[in-house]
């Protein structure tokens, strides 16, 4: 059995079967499909697959960004699903039947402009040659006519026709942009096409600056295009380091996040842009804008590279000499602007569930944004226990008060998710521990419930260990989301004997998952805790 067997085996299943595939394939990072009836894929069960780090349809094609691992995949894929794999180009060829008319349009521009100009038409001579040869030729001959004769006048035409030609109409392209990035609206033309070269990418369209680097450098010794290009992957890569930084505490988060990041640093844009930056939406915005401030500096400094390169930070190999200190400041502020900006915007937009998730044992349940999405229970019991709250959060249950580390199931015990303590239950609700607003609920295992209190600061409550496996079994929220609570207020009614049954620990955590303006803080433990009473948690 290999590595991937199992995830194969679940990938097959959600993309419909066997008998939905048409076509399958790989590139650097992605598994490449052409499925025959794609609304038959479960896109979000796909997508919460561990060895997924995201999706997207382009082109026709349903791809599956599975990271570098991705030909250990195909290979157990493969042999699960009982096809054979065919090439890029045959994927290609096959999805042209899943694209609308848009679609094939810009599929088209794609691989129209990817290769040189004189190129593309010398093709097209030796293509119309071939067929006109073979129309007039015997059979009998046609075999060794018809590639002789295609041949020998397509490089004739070639060489004194179409080459010429074609050579006038790529400098004339490459004349056009080369005014644009060195004319008096250089600063105008680096920052639009610094901006949008992220969405081209989407598209595909991101091809055709290959061609007209390539007559750059052929017309002026060099390009100012490709340095812009290597800024953009920089840039949506540091947005994806804003994200890092804010999703630090979302053990399954960094588990796409980190590779995404590094891989785009290295040149690889897809696992950022689809894995994470559009999956939020505002990292890609922001990395677009850092890409432009950078581009526009590039730009100014007339920073100019020798060849077409790898992109991101390699891509500073490919600068000219004399350019690389100025090359290297638009580094910087691709680096910065994106992963400040991702930052700033991150921590008004991402939910607590996005920033910290909720984790259960070694693995972290993916809480969504509609995470806490829950009807009001029909028990509003707000009996509150004594105790104001202020500056402390009082036991949330009776029992012993333990260390973190004391509860060794791998994350809590790490703190991974945060400082904090435990307590091994003796009484079957859990209180609320302070003042505070209800912004977290799991709808359905309703096994954790999360606490913004007035001064920013953020816990998770979280009942037993892998307790999500219950699937909400003897669990009762006796609160709703966005509730304004009181301390002592009762938040989750729980069956512990259910609890012990299922073979689950029934420790309760409190994790705080975000400090706001609250500082100094003790935890006590090693005590015997009256729920509601007995101060546990003192902070300045």
């Amino acid at each position: 059995m290999g590595k991937y067997t199992q995830d194969a085996q679940q990938l097959l299943r959600l993309i419909g079967g066997k008998e939905n595939i048409a076509a399958v394939s790989h590139c650097v990072t992605r598994m490449r499909f052409v499925l025959n009836d794609p609304s038959k894929a479960d896109v979000e069960a796909i997508e919460a697959m561990k060895v997924v780090k995201g999706s997207f349809t382009q082109a026709g094609q349903f791809q599956v960004i599975i990271g570098n691992a991705v030909a250990d995949f195909y290979n157990d894929f493969v042999k699960v699903a009982g096809v054979e794999g065919v090439s890029k180009d045959a994927v290609k060829q096959a999805a042209k039947k899943n694209q609308n008319v848009l679609q094939k349009v810009i599929a088209a521009l794609a691989e129209i402009f990817a290769p040189l100009i004189p190129a593309i038409m010398a093709a097209f001579v030796l293509v119309y040659l071939e067929r006109f040869f073979r129309k007039i030729s015997p059979q009998v001959i046609s075999s060794v006519v018809v590639p002789f004769c295609s041949l020998v006048l397509a490089v004739m035409a070639a060489h004194f026709i179409v080459g010429p030609i074609g050579w006038k109409i790529g400098s004339a392209i490459s004349s056009v942009v080369y005014a644009g990035i060195t004319g008096s609206f250089k600063v105008v033309f680096g920052a639009i096409f610094g901006f949008v070269y992220a969405p081209l990418v989407i598209t595909g369209l991101h091809h055709m600056s290959n061609a007209i680097d390539l007559q750059l450098i052929a017309d002026y010794g060099g390009t100012m295009l490709w340095p812009m290009i290597a800024l953009s992957n920089i840039a949506q890569g540091s947005a994806v380091m804003g994200m890092i930084i804010l999703q630090k505490k979302n053990v399954a988060a960094q588990e796409v996040n980190v590779p995404a990041g590094i891989s785009c640093y290295l040149g690889v844009t897809e696992p950022a842009i689809f894995g994470v930056n559009l999956k939020y939406g505002f990292p890609f915005i922001c990395g677009m804008i850092g890409s432009a401030i950078s581009a526009v500096v590039c730009v100014m400094t007339s920073t100019t590279a020798n060849a077409v390169g790898v992109g991101g930070i390699p891509g500073i190999l490919s600068i000219q000499p004399k350019y690389m200190g100025s090359f290297a400041i638009c580094m910087v502020i691709a680096f910065v602007i994106p992963m400040t900006l991702t930052f700033i915007v991150g921590k008004k937009k991402l939910s607590m569930a996005d920033r910290v998730g909720a984790g259960d044992s070694a693995d972290t349940v993916d809480v969504s944004a509609e995470a806490g999405s829950i009807s009001a229970t029909e028990n509003t019991e707000t009996t509150e226990l004594n105790g104001d709250g202020a500056n402390t959060l009082r036991a949330f249950l009776t029992g012993k008060v333990i260390p973190l580390k004391e509860v060794n199931d791998g994350v809590f015990s790490e703190g991974v998710m945060g400082d904090g303590l435990a307590i091994l239950p003796e009484n079957d609700t859990l209180y609320a521990p302070c003042d505070g607003e209800v912004t977290v609920l799991m709808d359905e295992s309703r096994h954790a419930c999360g606490l913004t209190l007035e001064n920013g600061m953020e816990i998770l409550l979280h009942i037993g260990i892998d307790t999500v496996e219950m699937q909400g079994d003897g669990f009762e929220y006796l609160v709703s989301l966005n509730q304004k609570v009181k301390q002592g207020t009762p938040l989750v009614r729980f069956d512990r004997e259910k609890i012990r049954t299922a073979g689950h620990p029934d420790v309760t955590v409190c994790i705080v998952t975000e400090e706001g303006n609250a500082k100094d803080f003790e935890f006590v433990t090693d005590i015997h805790a009256e729920a509601g009473k007995t101060e546990i948690v003192l902070f300045n």
